[in-house]
């Protein structure tokens, strides 16, 4: 059980404190209540954007990592789909460096032509790496875009494409920071060796006076059921094939999230599951295969992706996937292999409540879900999954007319 105190301030900020007194650290853990989906669909990337940019000095401090790790800490920080995680882990006694820091960029943040061109060049250098020259690298492009037709989930967190980052002006970035980055649409988390007395005071003097700012409502628009399969073929520089699944799915605040969830794990959680075992060992038909899903704030994916053999071709791989998703949907699954997937996730579960930081993210998190507490109900709610419900949840997704199926060509084919 995890306890903690949670605060609301006057501009908004909400507050999250779990003191462990076992640790001599703090993790100080701001997270934003933005990230790709609340992004203008001709100016994408600009959440992922501003991950680089709120390093880049505001205005009494020209370098964040320097004072972080003077202080003995540091620091890093995520963007997503949904959200905008900075984290910092020092020593408990200098945790009003972090504080200074975390407080100075959400108030203070420095804009400048050199300051954006320098982060653009940066963010267009990781794009090209990872999204164009690896093989691949390009796979969220094209899968998002088939799956999703009108959600701002069609297109991935580094962007659409290179052009909007190279044409991002100062006066776009800073709307953009002025519309998100403020306390009213910030969770701020602290973990650690602190109680929840000492770390409201501190809070309380280096956050209460900024601005509140205006809360941001969102007004996306969402897909229709898929009525039909949607297929697209993609020809690039990429060694073998490549085979892509995806089928619509719940969002993470629906009840039946974790029977899904459970369910990807029967098909592709260790060298016991389904897939693995079937058509990688037994009857080798892919050099690798995996199934996950997106967990995705709004309606996400599950995802079936493999290599098949060479020789095999993806119509005989495809085949061998729905057999196995078939099996699924026609045959209850042992009670026995369910309870050990259940006491995996509970293990890592528990694991995961050991470290302060990871502490500190997951509160974060479960406060921007809608509750915190969250943190301590997630266990049982996996518990209370049953046979029935996974074979229910696979009987309504694994259909025809919901799948995406994406497929990779080498270019010499």
């Amino acid at each position: 059980m995890i306890s903690f105190d949670r605060y609301v301030f006057e501009n908004g900020l909400r507050l999250i404190v779990h003191e462990d007194k076992s640790s001599p650290m703090v993790a100080v853990n701001v997270v934003y209540d933005v990230g790709s989906r609340d992004e203008d669909p001709s100016k994408t990337g600009f959440a992922h954007l501003f991950e680089h940019l709120m390093f880049g000095g505001s205005e009494n401090v020209p370098d964040f990592d320097g004072p972080i790790q003077n202080a003995g800490g540091e620091n890093n920080a995520f963007t997503n789909t949904d959200m905008t995680n900075f984290y910092n882990v020092l020593p408990a006694e200098n945790v009003e460096t972090a504080l200074w820091l975390e407080s100075d960029r959400m108030q203070q943040l420095v804009f400048s032509e050199k300051a954006l061109n320098i982060q653009k060049k940066v963010v267009i250098e990781e794009f090209k790496e990872t999204c164009l020259t690896e093989p691949y690298g390009d796979v969220w492009h094209h899968l998002s875009e088939l799956v999703y037709e009108k959600h701002s989930y069609r297109w991935p967190t580094i962007g659409k494409i290179t052009a909007h980052i190279e044409e991002a002006r100062l006066e776009d970035v800073v709307h953009f920071f002025n519309k998100h980055y403020t306390p009213t649409n910030a969770i701020l988390v602290i973990s650690g060796n602190m109680s929840g007395e000492k770390a409201y005071e501190l809070v309380h003097k280096w956050f209460s006076n900024i601005p509140a700012g205006k809360k941001h409502k969102r007004n996306l628009d969402y897909d229709s059921p898929q009525t039909e399969k949607k297929h697209k073929i993609v020809k690039g520089n990429v060694p073998l094939e490549a085979l892509y699944m995806s089928f619509n799915m719940v969002d993470r605040s629906h009840p039946d999230y974790y029977a899904y969830d459970l369910l990807s794990d029967v098909l592709s959680n260790g060298r016991s599951s389904r897939l693995f075992q079937r058509l990688y060992k037994e009857n080798p038909l892919f050099s690798q295969i995996d199934a996950y899903i997106s967990g995705t704030f709004d309606p996400g994916m599950f995802v079936i992706e493999g290599r098949p053999m060479p020789k095999i071709g993806t119509e005989k791989a495809k085949q061998a996937i729905w057999h196995e998703l078939e099996l699924l949907k026609e045959e209850q699954i042992d009670s026995r292999e369910i309870q050990k997937l259940k006491n995996k996730i509970e293990s890592s579960l528990e694991y995961s409540e050991v470290n302060i930081l990871h502490k500190s993210m997951s509160l974060a998190y479960f406060e921007l879900l809608g509750d915190a507490n969250l943190i301590n109900k997630e266990a049982e709610e996996y518990q209370k999954v049953t046979s029935e419900d996974i074979q229910r949840v696979a009987r309504k997704i694994f259909v025809l007319e919901n799948c995406t199926e994406l497929v990779y060509i080498p270019n010499e084919n």
